[in-house]
């Protein structure tokens, strides 16, 4: 983002204003609320998207924009592409420029997949015979055979994405914007339009590019622009840029898991002959928190007070996903703790020495058990909350990552190890 040569694309105070007023009233019933609620009061809202934006974009740079939703990330793409104007401020942009943003912008319903090629290359400037010498790669790429003959108001999101991509790319664009809208492809389709994106890239082609999935803005993005609320947060060299939007993140998503375990009821029963007082999670240097990564050493510690002398009493842990799948159940007994007689206030903790689970929410039971007999002293069903959040691994599908490695087995049944590079999280993974 330096300004040494002319940029392919320059944003200087640019904002972008949406005033918007309430509903009017469709039925008797809404009319009647609005007579007596301040909805009766059509007053009009300014909402500012974007705020005061300058940054620039060389040549044959690839830029990702990041941010939570609602940062003004697609408002930001829709002004560089000119399909909305900004309120203030000024944008230069040099080149053709090819805009993949929202599904089935730029497509007419009633037309069929091939007519939408030919309508938006024209829009683009390309003539009709340039169109028809790259109609067979546009298909082919798109993968969509017969369909192409299929009025674009039958497909599905899928097939939207396939062809608007496909076109996108083939038009010979000197700029190239994609927001988010890959996410609705399937994952084969997904890597290879990442692949044809990296192709574009060493081409020379200048892009930007939207994702929430920061994996691919670390592998794709020489640079990246952090939106926040509308507000340029920082702009610079990926690695740095993702570094801090990371802690930020990290930091949030731990505030947030804090309050909700505060104000969260839980279903709670028991003798209270052993009494759970706390329990906390900590990080590798002991420190509270909610928030881990993949590899990340997390410990479980249960406070407890024994009001009588109880032999050996049983803690355990129940972990399950956000949607409720049982993943582990350690307790002390099966894991060779031996407590002895407990009475008055006492700690035990469980120790996860580089944590295999995946991004993700998950619900933490702690409870303490009679060894012996079937009887709960204290049991805190799902009572705690925590947050895997992004880093640590390359994988993202399942709940859990492996301590593996791949091997190859030559012929002569002799076997070789493939090179693979730790991650942080001390994981190993194919180059």
């Amino acid at each position: 983002m330096s300004t040494q040569s002319q940029p392919a694309i320059r944003l200087q105070n640019v904002s972008k204003r949406f005033a918007f007023t309430p509903d009017m009233p469709q039925s008797v019933l809404e009319t009647m609320i609005a007579l007596f609620s301040r909805r009766g009061r059509r007053v009009s809202h300014d909402l500012w998207a974007v705020r005061d934006v300058t940054f620039d974009v060389l040549p044959g740079r690839c830029v990702g924009i990041i941010g939570r939703n609602g940062s003004g990330k697609s408002t930001l793409l829709k002004l560089i592409a000119r399909i909305i104007q900004p309120t203030t401020g000024e944008i230069r942009v040099h080149g053709r420029v090819s805009a993949l943003l929202e599904l089935g912008a730029g497509f007419h319903p009633d037309l069929t997949g091939r007519e939408n090629v030919y309508l938006n290359a024209s829009v683009l400037g390309l003539s009709r015979e340039e169109t028809e010498s790259l109609f067979d790669d546009i298909l082919d790429f798109s993968e969509l055979g017969d369909y192409i003959d299929m009025p674009v108001k039958h497909y599905s999101s899928g097939m939207y994405m396939r062809l608007g991509f496909s076109v996108a790319i083939h038009v010979r664009p000197q700029i190239l914007i994609v927001d988010e809208i890959l996410a609705v492809g399937d994952q084969n389709f997904q890597a290879k339009c990442l692949d044809r994106i990296l192709e574009m890239k060493r081409e020379g082609v200048t892009i930007l590019f939207i994702s929430h999935d920061l994996s691919n803005v670390a592998h794709l993005c020489s640079d990246v622009v952090w939106l926040d609320h509308g507000v340029l947060r920082l702009v610079g060299p990926t690695d740095y840029v993702l570094a801090h939007y990371r802690g930020h993140m990290n930091q949030s998503a731990d505030e947030q898991m804090a309050a909700e375990n505060e104000i969260d009821d839980f279903r709670r029963w028991g003798t209270r002959q052993i009494e759970i007082t706390d329990v906390r999670l900590l990080d590798a240097a002991g420190q509270d928190t909610t928030v881990f990564r993949t590899g990340d050493d997390l410990t479980v510690e249960i406070t407890y007070i024994a009001h009588e002398p109880i032999e050996e009493p049983e803690f355990g842990l129940a972990l399950h996903s956000q949607d409720g799948v049982h993943i582990t159940g350690p307790n002390n007994r099966i894991g060779g703790l031996n407590l002895g007689v407990v009475a008055g206030p006492g700690r035990v903790r469980y120790h996860i020495r580089q944590l295999p689970l995946l991004r993700g929410r998950y619900q933490l039971t702690a409870a303490v058990h009679d060894s012996a007999e079937p009887i709960a002293y204290d049991y805190h069903e799902e009572a705690y909350s925590f947050r895997v959040v992004e880093g640590g691994t390359d994988e993202k599908e399942g709940l859990i990552v492996l301590d593996a490695a791949w091997e190859s087995c030559a012929p002569d049944h002799s076997t070789a190890v493939l090179a693979a590079r730790p991650d942080p999280a001390g994981h190993r993974h194919p180059r």
